[in-house]
């Protein structure tokens, strides 16, 4: 099977294990991602906070050159940006004739736009998944964490049920995992307030953490880089504002796919996450290979 791959700035940059895991599950998977040739920025938040023209024309350049193929996207906020214009552009007549001014092509929205949790639970298979596990996840307690984006609006992603998505927890059950059913999966962390408004993060995020950490969980599997981010990074701010530790390993869900395939550690990123797995994943019995001290410090972005 194979899609076109569109990673996004995050991948290409601070979530660059979130990629690496990415490309290493997709081989075991027989999963092709070849990168969109010359791909651009999505336009993220700051493009549909200042310019429609520009939150429209911007996803729309990157499908126009995916030519018709499925696009694969694993960020969320990237997901949000391509659905989010090929919904517009393929009921909005005024929007789409200036988007094509703007480009110098017409694009009608018809591309297939897919996360990488619909294409490995939907297309490759669950059976499949199983199939490829080498080293059960077992005794790792997780509660998948799947932020707003890739729910919401439920009209414009048609992602997973947006209450209550189960698509990052079939597919870490099928690895052996035990997941959770807890109340914050699609709660906000705060998201780019990270940048603007730190305290709005600390406080939203410590909220996620906690109802985890309450609900039983060991560990918090994401499919975000920025949920990511704001869950790993800011654990010792939000110990030292609340005077409460959670400890808790946030992974991308892909590497924890990838230590089900019996991937090594290097292979997944796994050195770059702040709150160190290794206790958790020796105890557990899903370190094939030592990696303790080659972990790589945090230099304030967090990867």
């Amino acid at each position: 099977m194979s899609c076109v791959f569109y990673p996004g700035c995050s991948l290409d940059s601070t979530a660059r294990d979130y990629y690496l895991s990415t490309q290493a599950v997709a081989g075991a998977l027989g999963l092709e991602l070849p990168e969109i040739p010359d791909w651009t920025c999505c336009g993220s938040t700051p493009a549909h906070q200042s310019s429609e023209l520009l939150a429209l024309a911007l996803p729309a350049q990157n499908l126009l050159a995916a030519r018709g193929k499925t696009v694969a996207v694993c960020c969320a906020a990237c997901y949000s940006r391509l659905k989010a214009a090929n919904h517009t552009l393929a009921h909005d007549p005024k929007a789409r004739a200036a988007v094509a001014e703007a480009l110098g092509a017409d694009y009608d929205g018809s591309t297939p736009v897919k996360h990488l949790l619909e294409i490995i639970v939907r297309d490759i298979g669950l059976k499949k998944v199983a199939e490829r596990v080498v080293r059960p996840l077992k005794g790792l307690r997780v509660a998948a964490y799947y932020g707003c984006l890739l729910v919401r609006p439920p009209e414009v992603t048609q992602f997973d049920d947006p209450e209550n998505p189960t698509l990052m927890d079939d597919v870490l059950a099928a690895a052996g995992a035990e997941t959770l059913d807890w109340p914050h999966k699609t709660e906000c962390c705060g998201a780019s307030y990270s940048i603007t408004d730190v305290s709005i993060v600390h406080q939203l995020t410590r909220d996620v953490l906690a109802m985890a950490r309450d609900a039983g969980a060991n560990c918090i599997a994401t499919a975000c880089p920025l949920c990511q981010l704001n869950l790993d990074l800011r654990q010792r701010e939000i110990a030292e504002k609340f005077g409460e530790s959670f400890d808790l390993p946030v992974f991308y869900f892909t590497q924890l796919l990838g230590l089900a395939f019996g991937l090594k550690p290097a292979q997944l990123g796994l050195r770059s996450l702040v709150v160190n797995p290794e206790p958790l994943l020796a105890a557990a019995g899903m370190l094939g290979e030592q990696v303790a001290g080659q972990r790589q410090g945090c230099t304030g972005c967090g990867h």
